[in-house]
């Protein structure tokens, strides 16, 4: 199989981004994303270079499977080996043939199977330039997300490359919500790296800017009722569901431990004691909270939905 990669090359010098999606081969949005993205018209007048790689994990895009065949994980076998295994090759052939020739990078997920995320930006954000970048993205979360042995914000990051990872709905579904808002993005981003000619629109979101997360998980198994939705904020002991046993006749509230944001949260009603059920990121100021889902949410809604893809 081949790595399908499409080099857009501007006439005038400019950075050079590359755009990634389907790192995990059943992480669809990123794909549509990236098919939307290479048909916005403000791109005939690009400064630099955009590589757009829509399938990174081919074999598990076609299979509609999170893994390569080796059942190894794309995004922990970074940079790669030229002689070791198939996900090894395969990080090294797309480290060395397209992310070392860049200097931004953008990197579409959505939420694992059966999870659905709320849009996010996660990034390292010691570094001032990518926090800019992810605060001008125009998600409503952007997490300062640690920093994962053979990922590849890893890898970039020790070659000096600024990523950003987009994380928005779930595993083999498209979402209308996180694919205008991940194109979108993009194209903010790439205003601000001066990329695209012209006055970008303004970015009416301003994000959170969330230190940690954390999973709650099922008290037991049983039957989940979920009763929160996700994108609003929970103070500490806020009920975020129910599990029950077939019967009903135990039940067990799942409640908030800390306050924040749902970001994330399983689609399963079938729980095993101790799942992850919702992604609560840590944040103690409601009132911007809400604002920014707000804010975002109108945005998006804003956002008209053509045969062409907007132009921002």
């Amino acid at each position: 199989m081949a790595l399908p990669v499409q080099v857009v090359h501007g006439r005038r010098d400019g950075p050079t981004l590359f755009v990634s999606a389907a790192i995990h081969g059943d992480e669809v949005n990123g794909v549509e994303i990236i098919r939307r993205l290479l048909s916005v018209p403000s791109l005939r007048n690009l400064r630099g270079t955009l590589l757009a790689v829509p399938i990174v994990n081919l074999h598990g895009f076609i299979a509609h499977e999170r893994y390569l065949p080796d059942r190894r994980d794309l995004n922990r076998s970074f940079p790669g080996s030229e002689s070791g295994s198939l996900a090894s090759r395969l990080a090294h052939l797309f480290m060395n043939e397209v992310v070392a020739r860049c200097s931004h990078g953008i990197d579409l997920h959505t939420g694992a199977y059966h999870r659905f995320n709320l849009p996010q930006v996660r990034a390292h954000l010691d570094d001032a330039e990518t926090e800019t970048l992810a605060r001008r993205f125009g998600a409503p979360v952007v997490l300062a997300s640690r920093l994962r042995d053979g990922s590849l914000r890893q890898a970039a990051m020790e070659r000096g490359i600024k990523l950003l990872l987009y994380e928005a709905g779930e595993a083999l579904r498209f979402d209308e919500t996180a694919i205008r808002a991940g194109l979108r993005g993009i194209i903010n981003v790439m205003h601000a790296i001066d990329m695209l000619p012209g006055r970008a629109a303004r970015v009416r979101t301003e994000p959170v800017v969330v230190g940690s997360s954390r999973w709650t998980r099922a008290p037991a198994s049983g039957l989940l009722r979920i009763t929160a939705r996700i994108g609003h904020y929970f103070s500490a002991g806020d009920v975020l569901g129910m599990v029950s046993d077939p019967f009903g006749e135990t039940e067990r509230e799942v409640t908030v431990q800390e306050d924040g944001i749902l970001i994330g949260r399983t689609n399963l009603p079938v729980v095993n004691q101790g799942d992850a059920l919702f992604h609560i990121a840590k944040i103690a100021d409601q009132d911007a909270a809400e604002e920014a889902v707000e804010q975002f949410r109108e945005e998006v809604e804003e956002i008209e939905l053509l045969d062409e893809p907007p132009i921002v």
